[in-house]
């Protein structure tokens, strides 16, 4: 049974687990798509979604919260002054996740996990 069991393992230990999803959540931040298996999809969703949150809260507690998962400054700077931006309006949901197939090695499920247009990229497409 799996009551009260919050998190995927992923079969890694605590803090490989904890590397990859700082690791992933940095490229989707930088490319804001990345393709991986739907397990980690859906670990990283959560993740992610948590970290924007901070963002849109945009004050310097917000900001060291998210220094401690993403070491890119770079991309902490991007998280608050692009990304978090978009959904100022949005309760949450800022991604979405869709399967791609298989992997050919192993047969895992693939998935694509990207963050949704916000309002600024709807405005300039029309």
């Amino acid at each position: 049974m799996r009551h009260r069991k919050a998190h995927r393992k992923l079969n890694r230990t605590s803090s490989h687990r904890a590397m990859m999803l700082r690791n992933m959540v940095t490229e989707l931040f930088r490319h804001e798509r990345i393709e991986t298996t739907l397990a980690k999809a859906k670990e990283l969703r959560s993740f992610a979604e948590k970290l924007i949150t901070l963002g849109k809260r945009g004050d310097l507690a917000a900001r060291r919260e998210v220094l401690k998962y993403i070491s890119d400054k770079a991309i902490v700077r991007k998280l608050f002054n692009e990304i978090a931006p978009r959904y100022k309006d949005r309760p949450g949901g800022y991604t979405h996740l869709f399967r791609s197939g298989f992997r050919r090695g192993d047969g895992a499920p693939l998935s694509v996990i990207e963050l949704i247009p916000g309002e600024e990229k709807k405005a300039s497409q029309s």
